[in-house]
């Protein structure tokens, strides 16, 4: 529960999976696009939480660097495979399942054949 109310920094540089032709190179500068559906402020507890809610499209063989978010939360797989690597276990989910990220350093990478697309719901504290 204490891990809920703890905040992490967002790292939002990414990059691509390495290879070696230039076009690939381009493709790895490009970021994901990530697009905010609701940001709301609300009591828990007598404490102030931000709750966001985010759809995020992984292009195919897409990998995140290491990063955090601004806290935990569920995450629903809409379409396509995701493997987490998060607390040194690595799991892989598919459409329709929903996983805990608990805030901890983690990769994400779109282990499946066309885009991945992620609902994330995270829990912010305030600063």
């Amino acid at each position: 529960m204490k891990m809920l109310f703890m905040a992490c920094p967002v790292l939002l540089a990414i990059a691509g999976l390495g290879t070696t032709s230039a076009l690939a190179d381009d493709a790895q500068a490009a970021v994901p696009p990530r697009q905010n559906l609701l940001e709301k402020q609300a009591q828990f507890g007598g404490v102030a939480l931000t709750t966001k809610v985010a759809k995020v499209v992984f292009p195919e063989h897409y990998k995140t660097p290491l990063h955090t978010h601004e806290g935990p939360g569920p995450r629903y797989v809409v379409r396509g495979r995701i493997k987490i690597d998060e607390g040194g276990e690595s799991r892989v989910y598919g459409p329709g399942e929903v996983f805990w990220e608990t805030g901890q350093w983690m990769y994400a990478e779109n282990v499946g054949q066309g885009e991945a697309e992620l609902l994330v719901i995270e829990l912010v504290a305030p600063k």
